[in-house]
């Protein structure tokens, strides 16, 4: 009789094993357990530990809850402004509801990533080039909403997404660098030119400076030739004032002036006193120079061979008392 028990007791405690071990199950921290009972969802889900089921009526399905990294593939596609491109990014999300991630959706990671690759096309062909390349911050919150909204039916929330590479052909690379390398030296050109633009002030202001101090320019000049005796020691500098070589130009000039003047004939004197001088008129000096200028054919022949008549000359008349000229009339050869 005791060893009926005994043995009963065994067979019981046995059965109980096994039943514990069946019906034992350990949630982790980071998951959340959905109970099917017999194909139909408990309501609530099975908090992180120990927890027990009904061995072969319950099924128990553990749900992640951490944050998923999801690559999205490279999507070829044609911007708004004509541009092929191949754009890849990635998708960061995580369950926030267990029952409707396992319920509402039969693979909620291929729905996640479908939706990522469609709306990643999207994007591409509702922008520039240049947003792609400076305005990803933008073009990331507009392919998060278009994820997300889908994804909250799925218990699915979309933490963040980011583009990570925009491949572009290599004739726009090389158009993009052109006009990088273009617009790099226009800045330059500016910048030289604004610099010019300050010294030349600057400048200015010293020369004016300098032109009412003038020992400011000695000064000057002292330290430059200390500047040069530092660096070149074997060279000999002699200070040699300006004024000096304006003097010397100066005076190199004045003979050559004085040579042209004697050159060209100057005009007669006026017969009214002026000799030409300021108080001429511009009618009289021009008349004066004609003058001047006329030759005197009495002195010149053509050459034929014979002499040219001498001019009408005059001698003083002793019959007609002094201060009386006769004049005689040239005589011609017949």
């Amino acid at each position: 009789m005791v060893e009926e028990l005994l043995t009963a007791a065994a067979v019981t405690g046995a059965a109980g094993v096994a039943y514990l071990a069946a019906a034992a199950r350990v949630v982790r921290q980071y998951e959340r357990g959905v109970v099917f009972r017999l194909g139909r969802l408990q309501d609530e889900a099975r908090r992180p530990g120990f927890t027990v089921i009904v061995p072969f009526v319950d099924r128990l399905h553990k749900v992640n809850l951490q944050i998923v990294t999801m690559p999205v593939p490279a999507q070829e596609g044609i911007t708004r402004d004509n541009v092929t491109v191949r754009v890849d990014a990635v998708v960061y999300f995580k369950v926030v509801n267990a029952p409707a991630a396992l319920v509402n959706v039969e693979d909620y990671r291929f729905a996640v990533s479908q939706m990522a690759q469609t709306s990643l096309r999207s994007i591409i062909g509702k922008s520039d080039l240049d947003d792609l390349l400076s305005n990803r911050e933008k073009l990331n919150q507009g392919l998060e909403l278009m994820i997300d909204s889908p994804a909250v039916g799925w218990g699915v929330q979309i933490d963040r997404v980011e583009i990570k590479d925009v491949s572009l052909p290599d004739t726009m690379k090389r158009s993009m660098a052109r006009q990088a390398e273009a617009d790099r030296e226009r800045r330059a050109r500016v910048i030289n030119a604004d610099a010019e633009l300050q010294a030349s002030r600057k400048l200015a202001e010293a020369a004016q400076q300098m032109a009412d101090t003038p020992s400011a320019l000695q000064l000057r000049l002292l330290q430059t030739i200390v500047a040069v005796a530092a660096e070149k020691n074997s060279t000999l500098v002699l200070p040699f004032p300006v004024e000096l070589l304006r003097f010397l130009e100066r005076a190199a000039q004045n003979p050559v002036r004085q040579e042209r003047a004697l050159e060209e004939p100057g005009p007669p004197a006026d017969r009214r006193g002026n000799g030409g001088g300021e108080g001429a008129t511009e009618e009289e000096r021009d008349r004066d120079e004609g003058a001047a200028r006329a030759p005197d054919f009495g002195r010149l022949a053509p050459d034929t061979g014979r002499r040219a008549a001498p001019g009408p000359s005059t001698h003083p008349d002793p019959a007609a008392g002094p201060g009386h000229m006769t004049r005689e009339r040239p005589r011609t050869d017949a």
